[in-house]
């Protein structure tokens, strides 16, 4: 006695394919028509590994130790005091890490050296490489490793909020670093 042959029930293995090789196909699709932006949780700009006070003719002014670096300007006028505040509070505001971050000021030849004495918070101060001048024209502040590399960058902005605010953005990013950092 012979049963009558069933046609195969295709059901189950569609819905395996469905569900095991649809969503890797859609994955591929977003990743390769660049659909998906990763969460970057850093408020700076990165600069690139390659950039250090050796590849830019300076001697790391404070080695072994994460480093806040602002230029002073010629003339420090509004915006200038704002990022010399901001970098004063921002070390403070680092609390048990004071000990492993320097704001360093970096000095060019025409720099208005009067204003740091007229503030009479005690920076450390550093000669800037002609490199180094080129690259900070615009107000920045920069967040060195202990190694020498630059890490991060903050743009140069006008206002006295907006200065609070990255000030804010570059103490997370630097908690995160000194968080993660063996070095230091």
């Amino acid at each position: 006695m012979n049963s009558p042959v069933k046609p195969k029930n295709n059901k189950a293995l569609f819905a395996l394919v469905l569900v095991f090789i649809l969503p890797v196909a859609i994955a591929k699709l977003v990743l390769s028509m660049d659909l998906y932006n990763g969460a970057a949780t850093n408020k700076g700009q990165l600069i690139p590994p390659e950039v250090s006070y050796q590849s830019l003719s300076m001697e790391n002014p404070h080695p072994q130790s994460w480093q806040l670096l602002y230029l002073l300007p010629k003339d420090c006028l509004e915006q200038c005091q704002q990022r010399l505040y901001v970098l004063h509070q921002s070390h403070v505001a680092l609390g048990k890490h004071q000990d492993r971050v320097s704001p360093i000021i970096m000095l060019q030849p025409d720099s208005d050296t009067a204003i740091l004495e007229k503030l009479k918070v005690p920076f450390e101060t550093a000669n800037a490489s002609q490199a180094i001048i080129a690259m900070m024209t615009e107000q920045q502040m920069i967040i060195v490793d202990p190694l020498g590399s630059l890490v991060m960058e903050y743009p140069g902005i006008i206002g006295e909020q907006e200065n609070m605010a990255q000030g804010k953005s570059m103490i997370a990013d630097l908690r995160k670093l000194l968080k993660l950092s063996r070095v230091g």
